[in-house]
């Protein structure tokens, strides 16, 4: 009873006798937000300086003109036959270089993963890794490190010159950078969980295939999915992006249309790219959704 009395002796007094705290007149936080706030500043204006960031040129009169005459040649759209015919060809071929390029991706990354995955390490049950299995890790993650630095633009490049014109290029750009994303996302998804049922099928004889999916696979499958889903949509617009250097689909008659000043051309392949990421937006919604 003394105990449930001191407790209700700390509550707030509803007595109505009893003078009340009058609230604060301002935020007892305002001060630290406009410190942070003025921090925030400073940091951000060198980097400002740094890259010339001068917003205010766009309403200069003489870039507002090319700015009003490059939207005006926008108009008309051109939607003849023929060019329709050829804008659904590139748009399949676009979602095709994407969904093979993440593919390929996919065989990179999920052994490469598996080894990066201390989790799955049948030395490190004990508590530390021996000296080649950590190496090894080591090794795998530089690979993935190295994989997914190189943006998929460059390696583009590099294999039109190899495999020459074409969407062959822009697979295996999007595979190599992908599978170096993939891979090291799944491995941190991987070792983020609980590990218990993991280890208590390796300590138990089970190989690290087995462990992985009998234990981490089906409490991490929506994970790695909705992850993979968002960079299947991610990869439909790099391959826009690809096409600039010759890697075919919707991005290389964009280049091709700009060169040719066409802007009709070009404002109907942007309407068509948008639609297409929006529907890739859509599919991707209703995979999570379907696998959550």
């Amino acid at each position: 009873m003394n105990d449930m009395a001191a407790k209700l002796s700390r509550l707030p007094s509803t007595d109505p006798s009893r003078p009340r705290m009058a609230a604060p007149a301002r935020d007892p936080a305002f001060a630290s937000r406009v410190f942070w706030l003025g921090l925030a500043l400073v940091l951000l204006w060198p980097l400002a300086v740094a890259t010339e960031f001068r917003l205010w040129v766009l309403w200069e009169p003489e870039n507002r003109k090319v700015t009003a005459d490059f939207l005006a040649s926008f108009w008309p759209l051109v939607h003849n036959t023929e060019f329709m015919q050829m804008v659904v060809r590139e748009t399949w071929r676009t979602v095709a270089m994407a969904t093979a390029g993440v593919t390929l991706a996919l065989l990179l990354a999920l052994p490469l993963s598996l080894l990066a995955t201390r989790v799955l390490s049948l030395s490190a049950l004990s508590g530390r890794m021996d000296r080649w299995p950590a190496v090894l890790r080591w090794c795998v993650r530089a690979a993935l490190i190295v994989l997914r630095s190189i943006p998929e633009l460059i390696w583009a490049l590099v294999f039109v010159r190899v495999v020459g014109l074409g969407p062959t290029a822009g697979v295996l750009a999007i595979a190599l950078t992908y599978g170096g994303m993939l891979g090291k996302v799944y491995a941190e998804i991987l070792e983020s969980g609980e590990s218990h049922a993991t280890q208590t099928l390796m300590r138990n004889g089970s190989g690290r295939l087995q462990a992985f999916v009998y234990a981490l696979l089906p409490s991490h499958a929506a994970e790695l999915a909705s992850y993979t889903v968002y960079r299947w949509e991610c990869a439909i617009r790099s391959s826009v992006v690809l096409g600039f250097v010759g890697a075919g689909g919707l991005g290389q008659q964009l280049d091709n249309s700009m060169k040719m000043f066409n802007g009709g051309e070009v404002a109907t392949l942007l309407l068509v790219f948008i639609a297409l990421v929006a529907l890739a937006d859509r599919v991707s919604a209703w995979l999570r959704k379907a696998l959550a």
